[in-house]
């Protein structure tokens, strides 16, 4: 007889009490033992549930105030704005005193004028002419005249025949007029201006140009006269990056993109004057990068040698607005009014053009590394996580405000290099703005065709970047020479 055996199965009458009392015994301790096990189970599973629903409502919860994500992901219901990372001014809003305001001037040379008389007095009915006035009030309209036709400029290359030795002579055409019939600079830079500025796609750009210019182009022209621009600038988009390595301060960020079917990567590299673009795996960092680079703490940065880090607050401060509003820990609010402030006194300091005064310095400090402490203290007496899956080697994963908090910890300086260097931003909007208009291209076009057609608009994208930056006219520096920008760029 076996002591897992059912009781009810046994004859009573073939045990004594003794035996039959033990047995039930065992019996029941191995139910108990199976009902805790079973219990133990359930309470690890019930706790991965709960994890997963934790996950998936943190998931539900983000969004373009709170995390990376693009405002484009909010949706038609946009989540509430949050107070800007200034400090109050005790200013009203709206233009200050002495702000000098964007009226439209009246033009002192007007192209155009159109005299108007009465015909008659107003109060006796006596005709009027242009000989009785005494004076007048003038209003301007600014307008467009009619979209003029193209201007056809006919090149000849005569052939003169010399009277001495009868040899015939040709001219050569002037540089750039290279076939029987083809367009003209300023046509080849408003069709690059439209396609890699303003992004408009291909249809609609011939579209546009055939209603205001009476011009009509086939995609493949449109495809032709970018590629020849993108090919005569190459060697500008080289210095701009040569620029930006070497400069003192230099933001970096990157972004997906899909191009002949795969995953590739944008790469931005730019300064408050300059910005380089570049097509490249991922993980490919620039070379010979000296000074300080400012980024969103993507940890292949941490490879460069020769380096000093920057981190943006920008990115801190809305991950610990996802850790209040989702988590709800206490300690992320204190560290978002101290980065707040010390952004604010950063920015008082730059204005006075004097350092940080060093008691407050020392106080941010000293604030900083309590808020750390007590996060961390905090986290250190949650349990595990529960994931579901059995670890054979490695730590256990952390909550997400756990990890920031180690960030914090580990990476203090560059996280509060902004208080001591006057050289480097809170942020690292500088990149995030420059690669605003990449992500639009993407949403417009989706994807690149080939690699050649994305290098293409790379280089073109830091050649209209960089102008813009410079307040250089974008039309004008597309039909200029390279040299001729390079000059201006050094000599900026």
């Amino acid at each position: 007889m076996d002591s897992n055996t059912p009781v009810d199965l046994i004859d009573p009458n073939t045990l004594s009490s003794d035996v039959l009392i033990a047995l039930l015994r065992t019996q029941a301790a191995n139910h108990k033992a199976e009902l805790a096990q079973q219990q133990a189970r359930h309470a690890a599973e019930l706790a991965v549930l709960q994890a997963r629903i934790a996950e998936l409502e943190r998931r539900l919860g983000l969004n373009s105030e709170n995390s990376s994500k693009p405002p484009s992901s909010d949706g038609l219901k946009k989540p509430p704005r949050t107070r800007s990372l200034r400090e109050r001014s005790g200013r009203k809003s709206g233009g200050q005193k002495g702000h000098p305001g964007a009226t439209l001037p009246p033009n002192p040379t007007p192209d155009v004028v159109v005299d108007h008389y009465p015909p008659a007095c107003s109060d006796c009915g006596e005709a009027l002419s242009p000989a009785t006035a005494t004076g007048h009030a003038a209003r301007q309209v600014i307008d467009l005249p009619p979209p003029p036709p193209p201007v056809v400029t006919e090149h000849r290359a005569h052939a003169c025949q010399c009277p001495a030795c009868g040899t015939t002579t040709r001219a050569a055409f002037p540089e750039g007029v290279n076939a029987p019939v083809q367009y003209g600079p300023r046509i080849a830079a408003i069709v690059v201006y439209l396609r890699n500025s303003q992004h408009l796609p291909e249809k609609r750009l011939a579209a546009l140009m055939a209603l205001l210019f009476a011009v009509r182009l086939s995609g493949a022209t449109i495809a032709r006269l970018s590629h020849a621009c993108a090919q005569r600038f190459t060697g500008f988009a080289e210095a701009v990056q040569v620029l930006v390595v070497a400069a003192a301060v230099k933001h970096l960020d990157e972004t997906g993109f899909r191009i002949a079917g795969k995953i590739q990567w944008l790469h931005i590299a730019c300064t408050r004057l300059l910005t380089c673009y570049r097509i490249a795996a991922r993980g490919s960092m620039l070379e010979g990068l000296v000074g300080i680079v400012v980024h969103d703490h993507w940890k292949p940065y941490y490879t460069l040698s020769g380096v000093l880090h920057a981190l943006c607050n920008a990115h801190h401060l809305r991950e610990l607005k996802a850790l209040v509003e989702i988590e709800h820990e206490a300690w992320p609010a204190n560290m978002q009014r101290l980065l707040r402030r010390a952004c604010h006194a950063a920015r008082l300091a730059r204005e006075r053009g004097t350092p940080l005064d060093p008691a407050l310095l020392g106080l941010i400090n000293r604030r900083y590394d309590a808020i750390v402490a007590a996060g961390i203290a905090f986290h250190e007496t949650q349990p595990p996580l529960a994931t579901g899956k059995k670890r054979r080697r490695g730590p256990l994963p952390r909550r997400i405000g756990h990890n920031l908090l180690l960030r914090f910890l580990t990476r203090k300086s560059d996280v509060l290099r902004f208080l001591t260097d006057p050289g480097v931003p809170f942020t690292n909007n500088e990149a995030e703005r420059d690669g605003r208009m990449m992500k639009l291209q993407q949403k417009i076009s989706g994807s690149f065709r080939s690699l050649a057609g994305a290098t293409d608009f790379a280089i073109l994208r830091t050649l209209l970047a960089t102008a813009q930056k410079q307040g250089w006219n974008l039309l004008d520096t597309l039909a200029a020479s390279p040299a001729t920008l390079l000059a201006k760029l050094r000599a900026a």
